[in-house]
């Protein structure tokens, strides 16, 4: 267990300032680069939400709010904006809070974290701009012979660059504070866990590379094809690893979140160390189920890769479901509470971090979870995989899983980074709540309609001749709207307290 450490070099005073209540060193340069990360992934978030609801009353057959030329355009931004943008800002958000001031250390150049924002920022606005003109319908995937304008993919690029100076540059930091003495041991487990997120992160955007320069040079005309076969194979060491990252950074996250609202420490670190561990090791294999139909793949390697080495990264996440809790429970019981189930029904319910921290693990442990292991199978996966249902998996991982994790932990950093009050904490309490129903119910609407063979990625099905969808496609529209209600109480909390919010001392 990492300690921070008295004896350490001296650093200049005036660029760290010390927070009274966790007794934290904020790098002010560091908590700069923090806030603007954190606020340009709020943007993103408002942005993909919007295209996220119209794309929701398109799928409910008695709306069909957008002709289908829009849909498609609207659903290559949503997964853009959402799995990319938002997620990935907030991450370098998060990588440079724990590797500087979870540390007591400095970010060792602020400099090139303000590049690879710029970087980061111009991709994300250029790629916006061309999907919105039209120019780039090609869904997340971008698929050839489907072919996005040129800037698309250097959108894409540019993003990609800043975002592999970001993690460059967590490494650094903790190397550096290892070196300047700044923690004793391990660093702590919230930062081993961004750690295993960044090395991932490293592999993703490096196969992203691979992907998507080949297809840049495609569209400007230097290279005469794209063959489909390979680029779907390259294309998925990205699309799907690159939610493996949000999947580590998302764990350190629930850590973080027990320890600040409990008091949690894990029984065994070791052993939630060894889970994370198991991520770096056989997470990434888990994109092979992307391509169980692909002809170019051998079937020996498909079903080892999905049926047995994926199931090894699925033990580490069973880990962390026991170990928090564990941890959870044991807080709890120091503090006096018994009986059989006390520390759970006298648990700070009304603590907007602790909600988010269970209806978080609850969504993507029994939803999004347990159907990523059945739809990951072959045999079902030749019947699952171009329905509704893996839209239904994934809603309940990266939005009722992560994101709402990463929504309870602004609640503790927007007032540590900003120094002011959270503004509306009445409804910070309930937020969780309202998100977290209206993503249940979305991804439950989604994987129902799904098992009846409601195909995704389709504007309109009227034709499809399926019958009792109806009900199941409204409950997509009604999940929508209620996490969609959970999303604008999010954003008016974080915006109102980085403008009106009280000046305080930490």
């Amino acid at each position: 267990m990492a300690k921070v450490s008295t004896n350490v070099q001296p650093m200049d005073s005036t660029d760290f300032r010390t927070c009274p209540v966790t007794g934290l060193k904020v790098h002010l340069p560091a908590q700069r680069l923090i806030i603007a990360n954190a606020v340009t992934a709020v943007v993103a978030l408002l942005i993909g939400g919007i295209f996220a609801i119209l794309i929701a009353f398109t799928r409910v057959p008695a709306v069909k709010l957008l002709p289908p030329e829009t849909f498609y355009r609207l659903l290559t931004a949503h997964g853009t904006d959402m799995l990319v943008f938002w997620i990935v800002f907030f991450e370098v958000a998060g990588l440079y809070f724990g590797g500087a001031v979870l540390l007591n250390a400095r970010l060792v150049k602020p400099g090139l974290g303000w590049l690879a924002w710029v970087l980061m920022l111009a991709g994300a606005i250029l790629t916006n701009i061309i999907m919105l003109a039209g120019k780039a319908d090609v869904m997340f995937t971008a698929y050839p012979p489907l072919q996005a304008h040129p800037l698309f993919y250097f959108g894409v690029i540019l993003f990609a660059v800043g975002a592999l100076l970001a993690i460059g540059l967590f490494m650094a930091t903790v190397i550096v504070a290892k070196s300047e003495r700044r923690f004793t041991g391990s660093v702590p487990l919230v930062t081993y866990g961004l750690i295993v997120a960044a090395i991932i992160g490293i592999f993703t955007l490096l196969a992203g590379a691979v992907a998507f320069v080949p297809t840049f040079l495609w569209s400007v005309g230097l290279l005469p094809r794209m063959d489909p076969g390979i680029y779907r194979i390259v294309f998925w060491a990205f699309g799907h690893p690159a939610q493996q990252v949000n999947l580590a950074a998302m764990v350190a996250v629930w850590y973080a979140l027990a320890t600040l609202t409990v008091g949690a420490k894990p029984v065994n670190e070791k052993v939630s160390r060894f889970a994370f561990l198991l991520y770096v090791l056989f997470i990434n294999l888990g994109s092979m189920h992307h391509l169980l139909v692909d002809p170019a793949l051998g079937t020996a390697t498909r079903m080892f890769n999905t049926s047995y080495f994926m199931y090894l990264a699925v033990v580490g996440s069973l880990i962390h479901a026991y170990s928090i809790p564990a941890a959870v429970e044991v807080a709890q019981r120091k503090k006096g509470i018994t009986g059989l189930f006390g520390w759970l029904t006298r648990a700070p319910w009304g603590e907007p971090g602790f909600a988010a921290l269970v209806i978080s693990m609850v969504i993507f442990g029994f939803i999004g979870g347990t159907t990523g292991v059945i739809q990951g199978n072959d045999q079902i996966n030749l019947i699952a995989h171009n329905t509704l249902r893996i839209p239904g998996h994934f809603h309940a991982t990266v939005v009722g899983g992560t994101t709402l994790a990463f929504m309870g932990l602004t609640y503790y950093l927007l007032p540590l980074m900003t120094q002011k009050q959270l503004v509306g904490r009445g409804w910070a309490r309930v937020q969780p709540y309202i998100f977290g129903s209206g993503i249940a119910i979305l991804a439950l609407g989604m994987l129902w309609s799904g098992i009846q063979g409601v195909p995704r990625r389709t504007a309109d099905i009227s034709a499809s001749g399926l019958a009792g969808v109806d009900t199941t496609l409204v409950l997509v529209g009604v999940g929508g709207t209620i996490a969609f209600a959970g999303l604008v109480i999010y954003i008016l909390i974080a915006v109102s307290t980085l403008l009106f919010g009280k000046r305080q001392k930490c």
